[in-house]
């Protein structure tokens, strides 16, 4: 059973950091994608940052700069490093990932930025 379990979630202030983390079991994880998607109420959920199997990323234009991805291929890992958080960067972030053709999601983890 493919299973993404994100973590590191909560309340922070202004110009604070954060750092989540999704642990995947069950997937193929050396040779797939990777991504940061959030969803705030009301709206879209929309990408935050991607990373390709060779290490390759991409980037909403809100978060470039001040985010940064990465993955560890050994331990089937992905972080999502924030800094300089803003309110706009209050939303519920789902970890996801590729597995054999489909995209697979986590639960979610809250994220809120108070001003």
């Amino acid at each position: 059973q493919v299973q993404l379990v994100e973590s590191g979630g909560g309340l922070v202030q202004t110009g604070g950091s954060l750092r989540l983390s999704c642990a995947a079991s069950g997937m193929i994880f050396s040779t797939n994608t990777m991504g940061w998607y959030r969803q705030a109420p009301g709206k879209q959920r929309n990408l935050v940052a991607t990373m390709l199997s060779n290490g390759v990323t991409n980037y909403a234009d809100s978060v470039k700069g001040r985010f940064t991805i990465s993955r560890d291929n050994a331990k089937s890992s992905v972080a999502l490093q924030m800094n300089n958080l803003k309110p706009d960067d209050s939303a519920v972030y789902y970890c996801g990932g590729t597995h054999i053709g489909r995209w697979v999601w986590g639960q979610g983890t809250q994220v809120t930025v108070s001003s």
